[in-house]
């Protein structure tokens, strides 16, 4: 089983006609995912990749069924993309898209409120259903399937994560890439929601970073609700204190947000954290095999 995508999926790509869409496209076709359409407002009626690409995500979803969007317009359009996706009626939406203002995903995330689509990131590497499906920029060939899943703020430490676990033996049910910015659609505690229901999840990994209260909140709730377990890597170690730190997110205000408070909150609700991503690999092996 899998969470969020699997190979049902039926993936409209919002910008396929740009450098980065349809780059992507062409290596999510190649992983497997069902992409059945794209989108770029005025080029209705080509192709790319073998995929029509329509003018509206409405048209688009009329047209194929898809039930997925992901977004790869740039920053200045990608609010406008978000809400084109949820009119439209898609269940989840992916925006890879960065850069979108505070602002507008405070009024997005409230938009969302009471409507049945699930949205990731902004700022998301995607989301990968291994074996199934792969949405987003995030590479397949170092997946396999198998019983872990992955929740993460950071992309290049998922992959990491991802390749060590893959190297142990060991394969992932589903990695999602939650986005590091300030707000974003789903978050940790989100996952482990869907986690938690899926029979063919064993164990769960958890990528944090320096900043806000997201992970110590996590584990919180893993301490009170998830039975299952759960290994921890913490970005940021050297981080100095009021600077931020790549992701907007990424910024340490007083105590809270430093790596070194978010290891001993983890610590102490009972979730193994690796001081390298070697580490949180080994610990899942140990405890599985």
């Amino acid at each position: 089983m899998s969470i969020l995508i699997n190979k049902d999926t039926r993936l409209v790509v919002q910008g396929i006609t740009g450098r980065d869409g349809s780059f992507h496209t062409g290596q999510m076709i190649k992983y497997g995912t069902k992409v059945v359409a794209g989108v770029t407002p005025g080029k209705g009626g080509k192709e790319v990749e073998g995929v029509p690409v329509f003018n509206t995500v409405v048209e688009a979803v009329k047209k194929t069924e898809a039930n997925a969007a992901v977004i790869f317009v740039p920053a200045k359009f990608a609010t406008g993309a978000v809400y084109e996706a949820i009119d439209a009626g898609v269940k989840l939406v992916v925006c890879v898209a960065e850069g979108l203002p505070t602002i507008e995903l405070v009024k997005i995330t409230a938009y969302l409120k009471g409507k049945d689509c699930r949205l990731v990131g902004p700022n998301s590497p995607g989301i990968v259903s291994a074996g199934e499906a792969k949405v987003g920029i995030l590479p397949g060939n170092i997946f396999k399937k198998g019983s872990v899943g992955v929740i993460s703020r950071s992309g290049t430490l998922t992959y990491e994560i991802v390749d060590h676990i893959t190297k142990t033996g060991l394969g992932q049910s589903t990695c999602i890439g939650i986005g590091g910015d300030p707000i974003i659609g789903t978050k940790f505690i989100d996952c482990l929601e869907l986690f938690a229901k899926d029979d063919d999840t064993e164990a769960v990994v958890v990528v944090g970073e320096i900043g806000g209260r997201d992970e110590q909140d996590t584990a919180e709730y893993v301490k009170k609700y998830f039975k299952k377990p759960v290994f921890g890597f913490i970005a940021g170690k050297t981080a100095p204190a009021d600077k931020r730190m790549g992701h907007a997110g990424a910024i340490i205000s007083g105590t809270s947000g430093t790596a070194a408070e978010k290891v001993k909150v983890f610590e102490a609700c009972g979730i193994k954290v690796g001081e390298t991503p070697a580490d949180v690999a080994r610990f899942v092996k140990d405890k599985l095999a």
